[in-house]
């Protein structure tokens, strides 16, 4: 996949789950881990604006503006009619584009899932009987369900969550070709200064067009900040803003590539 078809995009993952199941859990720290790495992940209840019609914004947020998604697979994912024709719409798009499909297997075995038995055949029979005239329905709800655990997912098995969210974290980043600089984890009060960086490069970078050999920024970091300047930069690459950037550990490296190479962005530690 093209970085300038990354780029277009406002969110690199769509994550859909059953809420009542794993929002505060196991979903929320598979948030945590992707935004920390700079992919900008969308989940419905941080991203929607209050008082937007929702199933529109997560169309938009499906169709037009993510370039894969993380169908989080729980015991009652099934049970919600809301994850089920989210996962209709999600196959459709996938059947029509370059969208990525990613099925992650939370506590839920993927052939309960494609043959629709345990909780999942219970859910259908409820199903079943609330929309009884709506056969048609239901059939692309099963379909789909068939079909995703085909793809051949993730499933968490006997792992502990934790190295499980990592896997799926480094899966997600060799799907879409990005690539993240070490950060360590649990930095205090580093979004304040990232946030400062940011509004820096927003008022300050500018681009000679005359000049294609000279770099528009250079935001020069010591060791000391070096953390700083691989979290910022992690961010930095996963915008639409710079077309290509660079990372260099020392200025005399820095000095050099300058001189030859043009890029949008670079940041030294």
């Amino acid at each position: 996949m093209a970085m300038s078809e990354i780029s277009r995009c406002t969110y690199h993952v769509f994550l859909s789950f059953r809420g009542e199941d794993t929002r505060k859990s196991f979903t929320d720290h598979l948030y945590t881990a992707l935004v920390h790495l700079g992919i900008q992940t969308f989940r419905d209840d941080e991203e929607i604006e209050r008082g937007n019609n929702i199933k529109d914004e997560i169309e938009k947020a499906i169709l037009h503006h993510s370039k894969i998604s993380i169908v989080v697979f729980s015991k009652n994912y099934a049970a919600s009619t809301w994850c089920l024709n989210e996962l209709v719409m999600i196959l459709e798009h996938k059947k029509s584009s370059k969208h990525i499909v990613l099925p992650v297997f939370y506590d839920v075995d993927p052939s309960l899932v494609k043959n629709q038995m345990g909780s999942y055949a219970e859910a259908f029979t409820q199903h079943e009987q609330n929309f009884e005239s709506e056969t048609n329905m239901i059939q692309r709800w099963r379909n789909a369900l068939k079909e995703v655990a085909a793809i051949g997912g993730m499933v968490l098995q006997d792992r502990h969550e934790s190295q499980f969210i990592q896997d799926i974290v480094k899966e997600v980043q060799n799907k879409l070709h990005l690539i993240s600089l070490y950060v360590p984890p649990y930095l205090v009060g580093i979004d304040s200064l990232v946030t400062q960086i940011n509004q820096w490069l927003e008022q300050d970078v500018t681009w000679d067009s005359k000049d294609q050999n000279s770099p528009s920024v250079t935001a020069i970091c010591t060791r000391a900040r070096q953390s700083l300047g691989c979290y910022n930069f992690n961010g930095i690459t996963r915008s639409s803003n710079y077309s290509s950037c660079c990372f260099f550990s020392n200025l005399a490296n820095f000095r050099l590539a300058s001189r030859i190479v043009s890029y949008n962005l670079f940041i030294s530690a």
